[in-house]
C-alpha cells in the first residue's frame, strides 16, 4: 500500500513539475494565439472593406470569413507547437493531409456548395438584385450564401437553392439586359383587313408610356388559324417582372379598345356540331350520301331544328322510316 501510495505521490510531482516547465510556453502561446486572432480580424475587415467598396457585399462576407478562419487555424498549429514542442510542424501537416481527406469526403456536399458559391461570386452570372429563373423557381436574388443562394418569389416566398445546383443548371437571368421582349397573340376575323389592324395595333402600342419606342412594338400576320387570322403582337419594357406584368395589362386593353372602335372582329373559336338526321331543303340533293347520311331513293323528309322525338313517336314533318337523332341508318 505504501509502495502504491508513493507511486501516485511521484505521478502527482511529476505533473506539478512538468506543468511548471510547461506554464511559460502556456503563456507565450496564449499570446501568440490572440495575436492570431487580432490578425484574422484585420485580414477580415481589410478584405470585407476591399469588395464592398467594388460593390461585392457577398463575396466580400464568403472571403472574409474563409480569411479569418484560415488565420485562426494557423494560429492553432503554431500554439501546438510552442505548447508541446516535441510537435514538429511537419507532423501536424502530415496528419492534417490524411484528416483533410476524411474529412472531404465527410463534408462533400458542403465543401461542393461552398467551391460553386464562390465560382458563381466570381464569376457573377447573376447578382444580387437580378430576376432568376433556376428549374422551377422563379424570383429575386436576395444575397449568395457560402452554402445556397436566397431568391424571394415574385409571390412573397423564400427558396432556398444550393449553389452546386445554381452552378450545374441552366439560369434564366431576366434583368440581365436593359429590356425585355414579351408578345401576344391576336385574332381578327377573316373578314377584316389585316393590314389596317397592324397599323393600328402598332400606333395603338406606341402611345404606351411603359413600350418602350427603341425598338419599336411589331405587329406581324402570324397564323390562320381555323376561326380567325392570328397577329402576334411584340413590344419591349423594362425587366422586371412588375414592369412587364403592368405593360402586358395595359397592352391588352389598348388592342382591345382599338379594334373595337375600328370595327375590327375579334372572333372567339367556332365549333360545328352536326346532327345527322336534322337537315334543312337548303343541303342540297337529299339522296346522295354524306357524313352520316345514307344514300338512297326515299330519303327522310326535312326536319326543323327544334323537332324532337318524345316517346318514340315522330312529331309533324318526320318521314317515316326517318332515323332517330343521335342515330345512324345502316
Amino acid at each position: 500500500m505504501e509502495t502504491d501510495a508513493s507511486i501516485t505521490l511521484e505521478r502527482i510531482e511529476g505533473f506539478i513539475t512538468g506543468f511548471w516547465w510547461i506554464l511559460p510556453n502556456l503563456g507565450i502561446a496564449l499570446v501568440v494565439f490572440l495575436i492570431f486572432l487580432g490578425i484574422g480580424w484585420a485580414v477580415r475587415a481589410a478584405v470585407s472593406r476591399f469588395f464592398n467598396h467594388r460593390g461585392r457585399p457577398d463575396l466580400a462576407s464568403l472571403l472574409a470569413g474563409f480569411a479569418r478562419w484560415s488565420i485562426i487555424a494557423l494560429g492553432l498549429l503554431v500554439v501546438a507547437t510552442i505548447v508541446f514542442p516535441s510537435v514538429k510542424p511537419a507532423d501536424v501537416l502530415a496528419t492534417l493531409g490524411v484528416g483533410s481527406i476524411a474529412i472531404g469526403f465527410a463534408f462533400k456536399d458542403i465543401l461542393q456548395n461552398w467551391l460553386a458559391g464562390l465560382l458563381i461570386l466570381l464569376r457573377q452570372p447573376f447578382r444580387q438584385g437580378d430576376q432568376i429563373v433556376v428549374g422551377s423557381h422563379e424570383g429575386t436574388v436576395e444575397r449568395i450564401e457560402a452554402r445556397a443562394t436566397l431568391i424571394r418569389t415574385y409571390d412573397g416566398k423564400r427558396v432556398i437553392i444550393p449553389n452546386s445546383s445554381v452552378y450545374t443548371e441552366a439560369v434564366t437571368v431576366h434583368t440581365a439586359f436593359e429590356q425585355r421582349r414579351s408578345e401576344y397573340d391576336v385574332g381578327i376575323g377573316y373578314g377584316d383587313d389585316v393590314r389596317k389592324a397592324c397599323d393600328l395595333i402598332r400606333n395603338a402600342l406606341k402611345c404606351l408610356p411603359e413600350v418602350s419606342d427603341n425598338p419599336a412594338p411589331e405587329a406581324i400576320p402570324w397564323e390562320l388559324a381555323g376561326s380567325s387570322v392570328n397577329i402576334r403582337v411584340r413590344w419591349w419594357t423594362e425587366p422586371h417582372q412588375a414592369d412587364v406584368v403592368h405593360a402586358r395589362g395595359q397592352v391588352i386593353e389598348a388592342i382591345r379598345q382599338t379594334l373595337g372602335e375600328a370595327g375590327i372582329d375579334l372572333p372567339f373559336p367556332t365549333h360545328m356540331v352536326l346532327l345527322h338526321d336534322q337537315t334543312e331543303e337548303a343541303d342540297g340533293d337529299r339522296t346522295r350520301q354524306r357524313e352520316g347520311w345514307p344514300a338512297g331513293d326515299s330519303p327522310p323528309a326535312p326536319r326543323h331544328l327544334n323537332e324532337v322525338i318524345v316517346n318514340g313517336e315522330s312529331q309533324p314533318g318526320e318521314a317515316a322510316g326517318a332515323p332517330r337523332p343521335g342515330r345512324r341508318r345502316h
